[in-house]
């Protein structure tokens, strides 16, 4: 989610949730990275790309998606920004995924778009919703270039036809069998619903995977488990965000989603991976990367998960027109006994061996 978004999430309920992970996870050493070669630090591209969808193109290199923003005062929103890297971690803007606003709705800004490549051509899955919005609904554009224009293809649902309120934060997921899946929800429980051959209209009855704790799903297959990553919390209130990213896995793509304690996350708010830093006593002149959340995942050519999602720098927190800044950000997933985990569960800041990849 994306401009303006309060979640169910108080401040205490947050808190007490970071306090029992931090008990519950031990810390990562970084002995299994070598890559210096290509190291990173956070951000990787400024200055925002918020509710991250990743690809690597059939040109070998990777494109990156974000909900629309104004970045520079005067300019005008770009409607769904595309940025392109060879390595993951320099990007450069290449231009909008549209030239012009779906025009199926009214009102509504493009949100948390989701990307995938199917039969030679791109799938670009978005939101078009404004905050407090009756009736968000989720849309379909295509293009043969990752880098746009993308054809609109209309309205896939919205939230009255699904009877799902805030019916945004799209996710496709295609299984083992080719059947592809729609995913999405936002802080009124987590649903599914089977698309058909071509992904351009739904099939079916919808199916629910989480609770109302979540937003900003993104579910991927490893070994004998389906895992749901989701995020939970404030995404968008400046340097007092508190997103984070939670998760659970199930045998099943449709359930039930278990948390490391063994709590379906339909009624719990599942293991918490990702948390923001605690800010400092000094007016936040340090820099502190608050608010994580709403991810994708991408595997380097070494097999190495990594997740990219979107931060806040606690001493450069807003846009200038005062929306919140939400830099792109990654860091690599180390799993251990079956749960994946992120170094000390905070955005790592310092510079660290990056992704392997052969290049284009």
């Amino acid at each position: 989610m994306k401009k303006s978004k309060k979640s169910l999430y108080t401040l205490t309920t947050v808190i007490a949730l970071i306090a029992l992970t931090v008990l519950a996870w031990p810390i990562i050493n970084e002995s299994y990275l070598h890559n210096y070669k290509n190291a990173y630090t956070n951000p990787v591209f400024e200055p925002v790309l918020a509710d991250p969808a990743i690809l690597r193109g059939a040109d070998g290199f990777f494109y990156a998606y974000g909900t629309e923003d104004e970045w520079k005062t005067g300019e005008k929103s770009k409607l769904v920004p595309i940025v392109k890297s060879a390595d993951l971690v320099k990007w450069n803007y290449v231009g909008d995924a549209f030239t012009t606003k779906p025009d199926w709705k009214k009102d509504g800004g493009i949100w948390a778009p989701d990307i995938s490549f199917d039969n030679g051509s791109y799938y670009l899955y978005y939101s078009l919703s404004d905050w407090g919005d009756s009736n968000p609904a989720i849309g379909v554009a295509i293009s043969a270039n990752p880098a746009g224009p993308f054809e609109d293809k209309g309205k896939l649902f919205d939230s009255t036809q699904v009877s799902v309120r805030n019916s945004i934060d799209p996710m496709l997921f295609v299984d083992e069998d080719g059947t592809k899946y729609l995913i999405w929800g936002s802080f009124n429980g987590i649903y599914g619903i089977t698309l058909s051959a071509d992904g351009l209209s739904i099939q079916g009855e919808k199916f629910q995977i989480a609770g109302s704790d979540f937003e900003g799903p993104y579910i991927i297959k490893r070994g004998a488990y389906y895992y749901f990553f989701g995020s939970i919390g404030s995404c968008c209130a400046g340097k007092d965000s508190m997103y984070l990213v939670s998760v659970g896995r199930s045998e099943s793509l449709k359930g039930p989603y278990l948390d490391a304690d063994g709590n379906d996350i339909i009624e719990s708010p599942g293991t918490v991976i990702l948390i923001g830093e605690d800010l400092d006593k000094d007016n936040n002149k340090t820099k502190n990367f608050v608010g994580p959340g709403h991810n994708s995942i991408i595997q380097d050519d070494s097999g190495t998960d990594w997740i990219v999602y979107h931060a806040i720098d606690s001493s450069n927190p807003l846009l200038p027109n005062e929306a919140t800044r939400r830099p792109l950000m990654i860091d690599p997933i180390v799993w251990v006994d079956g749960w994946p985990t992120i170094k000390n569960q905070v955005p790592s800041k310092v510079k660290s061996p990056g992704p392997v990849w052969n290049k284009p």
